[in-house]
């Protein structure tokens, strides 16, 4: 049986990193629908399942020491949001993962300093979110989380 909750945690986690990394290093109001889409509350106000799991993912990410925030808004976002410097030192670092380079993104005439920049941890999230597989997905994030 496939663990799709699981699936959905790392997508959402590869998410928040993102998220973060593009505004570090300002603080951020992050969106718990910015990361998993829009929510359709029930007749009693409840979130769905996948919001609440999307919103327990930031938390979990924060006590985990990937990032800070200053205070919840509802179970809607998190307030002044910002990477940590665990969280950011894990992504700008070097790759160890051995993904590999797509074809068309290998360009021997690029400088040492871009083609440095393509390996790193957060260029490996940035491509496995955009491949879309759930499995390359896994991998990188259980790589990073790991670390």
């Amino acid at each position: 049986m496939a663990d799709l909750h699981i699936d959905d945690f790392y997508r959402d986690c590869a998410m928040i990193f993102l998220r973060l990394y593009a505004t570090f290093p300002r603080k951020t109001v992050l969106y718990v629908d910015d990361i998993c889409g829009p929510d359709t509350p029930d007749e009693f106000g409840l979130h769905s399942e996948r919001h609440q799991s999307c919103f327990s993912a930031m938390t979990w990410m924060a006590e985990a020491g990937y990032i800070n925030f200053t205070e919840t808004i509802r179970e809607e976002a998190l307030d002044q949001a910002v990477l940590t410097q665990r969280g950011f030192l894990l992504l700008s670092s070097r790759s160890e993962l051995e993904l590999g380079i797509p074809e068309d993104e290998v360009d021997d005439g690029l400088p040492p300093s871009v083609m440095e920049r393509s390996q790193t941890n957060v260029t490996q999230v940035r491509r496995a979110l955009r491949e879309g597989s759930s499995i390359i997905i896994q991998q990188v994030m259980h790589y990073l989380l790991d670390k």
